[in-house]
């Protein structure tokens, strides 16, 4: 097994390219999440059918549950197979809004390694306490300072920097999830994935891309006000802007390299949804019984809003991404 030792943000940023996420490093990937310490779970994959959750369209429907996942996110997939790839004990540095946060801080007290969080000011202070709670440090600050905060914790203080979305161990780690996916509906017609960095939706494309699915039609769900990877794709080239909303994990200030050039290839699309549909999206959810954050409900407000073309009598997979929200958060989506 490699092991990575990246010691400087610009080694991480550029050093890999698209033909470097192989379906054999997927396949090796997913044994690492699966027999990770970490405690991964394959979470169910449930048809929509089975619940009480409104649809207009005449498909079929299964809604991949990764608001179950253990740290409330589908990110300890990725942290599982980065963790792995690193030296024991390191000194990591990270930024995150809470999820990516949550299980780094998650894994760094599992492996005994020193961490820290550097997280926007915008994020919930819940997620900071949480974070905290592990034995990581957090630093809050403006949304614009995150690179400039992370780079000087490399190169004054000598730690690593685990990307929380730009990074090939990464999104090989998530790109599980596509696998999962796979062993229930072998040939899926769409499939809708949120997208922030982008991470997320990279891994699952090309898991189901380069093991055969060459139909299926996989999208991209962004918020307006943090469309990225939507204006990556018009520019050609990956893009940063100030971003804006409910979603805060779907925020980031700019597209991750690696993914943009991944979901080039692998994605038919990105749609975007404005955050009074996210809130619907949450309560919804919530009423059908389902505990899902905003940024975890994107690709279900997409369907329910009609945003994903030509799902009529298709197989459709709705991945909802992850249930890290508070009463308090809950009580603010309430109808």
């Amino acid at each position: 097994m490699e092991m990575r030792t990246n010691n400087c943000v610009s080694d991480i940023m550029g050093e890999v390219s698209a033909e470097g996420l192989t379906l054999d490093l997927l396949r090796e990937a997913r044994e690492m999440v699966r027999s990770s310490p970490l405690g991964v779970i394959n979470t169910p994959m449930i048809p929509w059918c089975q619940t009480t959750l409104p649809l207009d369209i005449h498909c079929n429907i299964h809604i991949k549950l990764e608001n179950m996942q253990r740290t409330g996110s589908f990110k300890i997939r990725g942290v599982a197979n980065q963790f792995a790839r690193r030296p024991k004990g390191g000194h990591f540095v990270t930024m995150s809004a809470g999820n990516y946060g949550k299980s780094f801080a998650y894994a760094s007290k599992h492996y005994g390694s020193k961490g820290k969080v550097v997280m926007p000011e915008t994020a919930p202070v819940s997620r900071s306490i949480l974070i905290q709670s592990f034995g990581v440090e957090v630093e809050r600050v403006p949304t614009s300072c995150l690179m400039n905060v992370v780079n000087r914790c490399v190169q004054e203080e000598n730690m690593t920097f685990l990307h929380s979305y730009d990074d090939l161990d990464l999104i090989a780690g998530h790109a599980s999830l596509g696998m999962e996916v796979l062993e229930v509906m072998p040939e899926p017609d769409v499939v809708v994935v949120c997208c922030g960095g982008g991470g997320l939706l990279a891994g699952v494309a090309a898991a189901i891309k380069l093991s055969g699915c060459d139909r299926t039609r996989i999208y991209g769900v962004e918020p307006e006000g943090a469309c990225t990877m939507y204006k990556s794709f018009i520019e050609k080239k990956p893009v940063g802007m100030d971003t804006k909303s409910i979603a805060s994990g779907l925020a980031p200030p700019f597209a991750g390299t690696l993914p943009f050039e991944l979901c080039q290839r692998y994605v038919e699309g990105i749609v975007l949804i404005n955050d009074e549909e996210i809130k619907a999206a949450v309560s919804t959810l919530y009423r059908s019984g389902l505990v899902v954050e905003p940024s975890g409900s994107a690709a279900f407000a997409a369907i329910v809003n009609n945003k994903i073309p030509e799902l009529e009598g298709k197989n459709v997979v709705c991945i909802l991404s992850g249930g890290n929200i508070g009463k308090d958060e809950l009580a603010n989506f309430s109808d």
